[in-house]
């Protein structure tokens, strides 16, 4: 790992193709979903890199200090880090469309670089919480932004849900929210609202 990156599985695509960049939830790692993105988009390129923080273990993109209490001077670390990491990814691959996915943490980490730098042209955000009101108002026109979320997840709330679905909408994202009966887990009509999305792609 780099001093500005992070261990990452790569498959590179076809120039002119999206790069899809995927991103695991607490515990999981750069293989969570690169297999899932492989299949949905075969020919773009897939990037997935693992968390570089540690909390007991278990790697994650940004600190926290307690069960949905960010640390938010390291939120702002890992946002600037990842928008930069990206960037030069989709540069150097000569990507047509920035792509993510993120799930619980990985789903964090995309939404607070969605709102912060504005730079995915398109953002699965499955399960995501944003516990704090954003205070970027850049335009976000143009971007399509898929949620999906548990009706009953103790992790992120229903009421937190539907914040940034409407921070996103005002701000002129296109927003589509998926909800299922269950919990933090997810679920297959999940997966398959992520490949109406990406699909068309």
């Amino acid at each position: 790992m780099t001093e500005t990156g992070y261990v990452h599985r790569l498959h590179a695509g076809a120039p002119d193709k999206p790069i899809l960049v995927l991103l695991h939830g607490t515990g999981g790692d750069e293989n969570q979903f690169f297999d899932f993105g492989r299949r949905l988009l075969p020919e773009a390129t897939i990037l997935s890199p693992r968390g570089d923080v540690s909390e007991h273990g278990a790697a994650r993109f940004f600190r926290r200090t307690g069960e949905g209490v960010y640390d938010m001077d390291d939120l702002s670390r890992a946002t600037e880090k990842m928008a930069a990491y990206v960037k030069a990814f989709a540069d150097e691959y000569q990507a047509s469309d920035i792509l993510g996915l993120g799930f619980s943490n990985g789903a964090n980490i995309l939404a607070n670089v969605l709102i912060e730098k504005g730079i995915f042209d398109a953002a699965v955000l499955m399960h995501p919480l944003i516990p704090f009101q954003p205070e970027a108002q850049s335009t976000l026109a143009g971007r399509k932004v898929l949620m999906t979320a548990g009706q009953r997840d103790p992790i992120a709330p229903v009421s937190m849900t539907e914040a940034l679905s409407e921070h996103l909408k005002n701000r002129g994202a296109e927003v589509r929210t998926v909800w299922h009966p269950g919990g933090h887990e997810i679920a297959p009509l999940e997966i398959d609202a992520v490949r109406d999305l990406l699909g068309g792609y």
